[in-house]
């Protein structure tokens, strides 16, 4: 019997912050022995040496070798624990029982595979992040409260990949975590994007449960430039596309529509905050144009990429995807 629970965590030239996300998962509480495994793909920076400084064991692979399925398949295999909590370099628990509460979701039904908590913005964070952050991982529990998804016999058989597109299918693997025993089953696809929905999907089909536990939150979110987030919203909407045959937003007339209530969303938010006459709505709102203008463009090419010629959707990926 595994009495360990290990925490893994991908890294590629994670810098200095990295040593939050370090530090947070020592200071856990939790009643078993914790397990920090990292798998780096090629750092020229300090991230390997910080991270055996911090008591990690460090697995080192090619650049060239990563992928987001696979490396996380090797991370699973060499890992000690009979559960196995995933961070990315950028993610922080906010708490000393992030831990502890992601464990306890694996109680909360039978056959449950998979456990994920929310994410919480940077502090730093625009007002279109914090809000799109916050009201995403709220919708999965409205009333504040853990949320089970199974499938029966028929769903299982039944389901397009469609149907689990939204809250159904969604699993991150930059907070959550996998029980050993059903990945020995159904493992990560060997893929180079969107590997812990793929992941989500296939357990499900597998007849395991998947938990949202809403108080287990990381500290995690991002700031680009306008083009990054373009680049960004390419990589995304290819990788909805090929996992479930669509992409909301994906056609010019739906894209209007989604940057116009993107919009009209963070004008509400921020109303609500500092007040329709503030003088910071006006710049907030420009952001606001943006952000959400970048990334409904982004969202657009991508839900066409096989439309393009494979140079340009390399060029237009955030991560270099050919």
């Amino acid at each position: 019997m595994r009495t360990l629970v290990t925490v893994a965590i991908p890294t590629l030239n994670a810098g200095r912050e990295f040593a939050r996300t370090l530090i947070a998962v020592a200071a856990q509480t939790v009643g078993r022995g914790v397990e920090l495994l990292v798998c780096d793909s090629g750092s020229d920076d300090d991230t390997v040496v910080l991270a055996r400084a911090h008591g990690a064991r460090v697995l080192e692979i090619r650049r060239s070798a990563f992928s987001h399925g696979g490396t996380r398949n090797l991370l699973m295999a060499e890992a000690g624990g009979e559960h196995v909590a995933f961070l990315t370099q950028d993610a922080v628990p906010s708490g000393t029982d992030w831990l502890e509460r992601l464990l306890a979701g694996f109680s909360l039904a039978p056959n449950v595979a998979l456990v994920f908590g929310p994410y919480r913005p940077r502090a730093d964070a625009s007002p279109s992040v914090t809000r799109e952050l916050t009201e995403w991982f709220q919708s999965f529990s409205p009333d504040g409260g853990p949320r089970v998804d199974a499938l029966s016999g028929a769903q299982r058989r039944g389901l397009t990949a469609r149907e689990f597109l939204g809250h159904r299918g969604f699993f991150t693997d930059a907070n959550g975590c996998i029980a050993r025993s059903a990945w020995e089953q159904v493992p990560f696809r060997e893929v180079g994007y969107a590997e812990d929905h793929l992941l989500a999907q296939d357990m499900l089909r597998a007849g395991f449960a998947k938990v949202y536990v809403p108080d287990a939150p990381v500290v995690h979110s991002h700031e680009y430039t306008a083009l990054q987030w373009l680049r960004r919203s390419f990589d995304e909407a290819r990788a909805v596309n090929d996992v479930y045959g669509l992409v909301p937003g994906g056609e010019l007339r739906e894209a209007v529509r989604s940057l116009r209530g993107n919009v009209g969303a963070d004008r509400r938010w921020l109303g609500d905050r500092v007040g329709d006459g503030s003088g910071e709505m006006l710049p907030a709102l420009a952001r606001s144009v943006g952000h959400h203008g970048a990334r409904a463009v982004g969202t657009v090419l991508g839900a066409n990429a096989a439309r393009l010629p494979a140079s340009l959707g390399a060029k237009l990926s955030l991560e270099g995807r050919r």
